[in-house]
């Protein structure tokens, strides 16, 4: 061998001893750390990551950390493809005092303009017809329901945010739905997730995160032309809606130091919540009508159950829940089933933290793996398959389960979840109770496994077809 290429090998080898001693000493010095793999020299541990499927090579005891310990696991942790478009901001990526005052005021606005109350309930059946009506249109035939399905929800939270819904058929908004729709899969393909890893340098490298950040760029000035609209026309003493809450709590604190209610701020929570709460639940609506499509077994005790207790002479309701478990049961599946965002977002605790044995420094990143607990092998027998008996109890009533958490669980829930929940009840049973749902394809030859798994699952594209139901 070449003396040169011995020096050379010689030289790396002592680096690379040098750099795994320094990540131990610095190991050593920052706690007691629960146990895992040991991390290679510049790298890390990222050989040991499927990096298409990165929850199924991690897992933790979510419930205890999450709730028992759930002030000191309440930060948000480090997530460099989305710092690099919120930059610590808004509601979903901030930590600290911020995330806090911007966590109570969406909660108490969403609250104030409905949410939980009967006001939003009626909004979403108002939806839920439009989306009726905008499926009667396919007359039959196959069609993908990607962005109709992404219509309705994301109206449901514009009226809350902007006091507007669009029609269907509005390019722009057809233009947003594209925008988040790519959003989401950008997130979750293999590129974004060696973002993450190697931000410094794969930041100046040309590929899908540049299109992520000009997609994000165009959606928030989107928002920032709606906020421009409001401010023209804030009443104080008539807040309408989000944008105009926010306003006026600026105008309240303008003079208070270091406020939290900044213009940033502002467009980053409306961002969050805007994306937040129409990718997740267009994307699971999505995904059930693929498992009604290859299970239309479970489709038709749907239906039976809506015939039953619904009828065809009025709209769905959400006390309607209450007498249709067989369909809750159905809806929580889904849930569980698709385990939509696996790996949750990243948390990080707050605070030196003892948990069981072990002392997690502050600032530690956590990553709440939130398939350990949905495909838990003891609380879902074989959850590898969809089965609504997993939320069904021996005489066929709806039962409840701590371990049902798609929505993550402790400080950090997801502040829509109700929204959500009375979405997916709403908008489910409306279609099966005016729609028969056909396959263009035999039912066995569906394939529902997704086709990323990053950030968020990703279902695989089909098509279906709406037929009207015969006894309308």
């Amino acid at each position: 061998m070449d003396p040169s290429t011995v020096t050379a090998f010689g030289l790396v080898f002592c680096i690379s001893c040098l750099l795994l001693i320094s990540a131990w000493r610095n190991a050593l010095g920052r706690g007691k750390l629960p146990p895992g793999p040991v991390p290679l020299p510049i790298i890390g541990n990222m050989l040991q990551l499927d990096t298409k499927n990165i929850p199924k090579t991690l897992c933790m005891a979510m419930k205890e950390a999450l709730t028992d310990h759930g002030e000191e696991f309440a930060g948000r942790g480090s997530f460099p493809i989305i710092d690099a478009i919120n930059k610590g901001l808004g509601l979903a990526f901030s930590s600290g005092e911020r995330w806090k005052q911007m966590r109570r005021f969406s909660l108490m606005t969403l609250k104030n303009f409905g949410m939980g109350k009967k006001s939003i309930e009626e909004r979403v059946q108002e939806e839920a017809k439009y989306l009726v009506e905008a499926l009667k249109t396919t007359n039959g035939m196959p069609c993908d329901p990607t962005f109709i399905l992404g219509c309705a929800p994301c109206n449901v939270i514009c009226s809350i945010i902007f006091q507007k819904r669009f029609e269907y058929h509005d390019q722009k908004f057809l233009h947003l739905m594209e925008l988040l729709d790519e959003k989401v899969k950008i997130l979750s393909s293999p590129w974004a997730q060696i973002y993450n890893l190697f931000p410094a340098l794969v930041q100046y490298l040309p590929g899908s995160h540049h299109k992520l950040f000009k997609n994000c760029q165009m959606l928030h000035n989107f928002i920032l032309g709606r906020v421009k609209e409001h401010q023209e026309a804030l009443d104080s003493n008539n807040p309408k809606d989000l944008i105009d809450s926010f306003l006026l709590k600026m105008e309240q604190e303008k003079k208070k130091p270091q406020s939290e209610f900044t213009m940033e701020n502002l467009l980053y929570t409306v961002s969050d919540i805007f994306g937040a709460g129409t990718a997740t639940t267009s994307t699971t609506l999505r995904y059930g009508l693929l498992l009604f499509l290859k299970h239309p077994e479970i489709t038709d005790k749907i239906r039976e159950e809506i015939d039953r207790v619904i009828g065809q002479n009025r709209s769905p309701c959400l006390k309607d829940r209450n007498s249709m478990p067989y369909t809750d049961a159905v809806i929580h599946e889904i849930q569980r089933y698709i385990d939509l965002v696996p790996a949750n977002l990243t948390h990080s605790v707050t605070r030196d933290t003892k948990f069981r044995q072990y002392l997690i420094p502050k600032g530690t990143t956590i990553i709440p793996l939130l398939t350990s607990v949905l495909y838990d092998k003891e609380e879902f027998p074989n959850p590898d398959q969809f089965d609504p008996g997993h939320f069904l109890d021996e005489s066929g009533n709806f039962k409840k389960s701590d371990y049902f958490m798609p929505f993550s669980t402790g400080k950090r829930i997801c502040v829509g979840e109700g929204l959500a929940r009375m979405e997916l009840f709403l908008f489910f049973t409306t279609i099966l109770q005016n729609f028969t749902l056909k396959s263009p394809i035999d039912p066995k030859d569906i394939d529902t496994a997704p086709v990323a798994s990053g950030f968020g699952k990703i279902p695989p594209s089909f098509k279906l077809c709406f037929l009207p139901s015969q006894n309308m």
